[in-house]
């Protein structure tokens, strides 16, 4: 991967078709789909998704997976999903460090997990069970949380290092989700960030969260915050090749308003790393911030 320039993509999102059908030239150098919005999809998502695959690199995250399922991984999601991967042959795939649903029914909702050796070693199972069939290894992503389990063996960062030292997936790390738990949980989000070695991170993920007063809620609704973009500013720091995303998928803007929320990151990837530093990344990105 070339990391002489940023590389930077968004989220692909319907809202958006009309302003991307016509090919116009963007800033932004990848996308991301939602996996299951075109796992059984014909027609105009598929359609729209292969068009943009013809001129970016494209990665799939799925949202149910439910990789931490103690009923099982479901054989009928897994190749509907081997089959658009074989359609779209994405650079990336992943998924969430979650369970989502009983008895072979989805909750829409990506539900917390104990961080217990029982847990570790059913989720290792699922992700050999998942990366054998899809042939290609997985990502999975730190998800936010609002409550926690009273019991444990491992920290939060202990239990996705060691998902990912024993499976052989990599890790999706996303910022916003870490963030939101460090608040929610009172916790240092740099202990989190800190305790992950860089070797085992494959995608970083920013977004906007909603302050509920007595919680932070992850909506993906909002612009990201400074001390997220803090928490990038120190990680990308230390691995420029890393591919980042912004996601956006309530009260979503307009596509350019979504280009030049990519470009912050675009900005603080060229701070740490362009061929001269020009201003400090605080004052070039966080000014308008209220």
């Amino acid at each position: 991967m070339n990391v002489q320039r940023p590389n930077i993509g968004v989220g692909l999102r319907p809202t958006h078709y009309p302003y991307l059908e016509p090919r116009p030239q963007t800033k932004v150098t990848w996308f991301e789909a939602i996996s299951e919005n075109y796992m059984d999809s014909k027609g105009r998502p598929l359609d729209m998704l292969t068009l943009i695959r013809e001129d970016y690199p494209v990665a799939l995250h799925g949202v149910s997976l439910s990789i931490a399922s103690a009923e099982g991984l479901r054989p009928n999601y897994l190749q509907n999903l081997r089959t658009l991967i074989e359609q779209i042959d994405p650079f990336i795939v992943s998924d969430h460090l979650c369970w989502t649903g009983l008895q072979q029914q989805n909750l829409h909702d990506l539900l917390p997990i104990p961080f217990t050796d029982e847990a570790l070693n059913l989720i290792v199972d699922h992700v050999d069970q998942v990366q054998t069939f899809l042939r290609r290894p997985i990502l999975l992503e730190n998800v936010s949380t609002y409550l926690r389990f009273p019991y444990g063996d491992y920290t939060e960062w202990e239990f996705l290092q060691a998902v990912a030292d024993r499976s052989g997936c990599r890790i999706l790390f996303d910022l916003n989700n870490l963030y939101v738990n460090a608040r929610n949980h009172q916790f240092d989000p740099y202990l989190f960030l800190e305790g992950i070695p860089t070797h085992l991170i494959g995608q970083i993920h920013l977004a906007g969260y909603t302050d509920m007063g007595t919680h932070l809620f992850d909506t993906h609704s909002k612009p990201v915050y400074p001390e997220v973009w803090d928490l990038f500013s120190s990680l990308i720091s230390r691995i420029p090749e890393v591919p980042v995303l912004i996601e956006w998928d309530e009260d979503i803007p307009e596509f350019p308003q979504l280009e030049e929320e990519a470009l912050k990151a675009a900005h603080i990837w060229t701070y740490h790393h362009g061929q001269t530093h020009t201003q400090p990344v605080s004052a070039a990105i966080f000014s308008g911030f209220s």
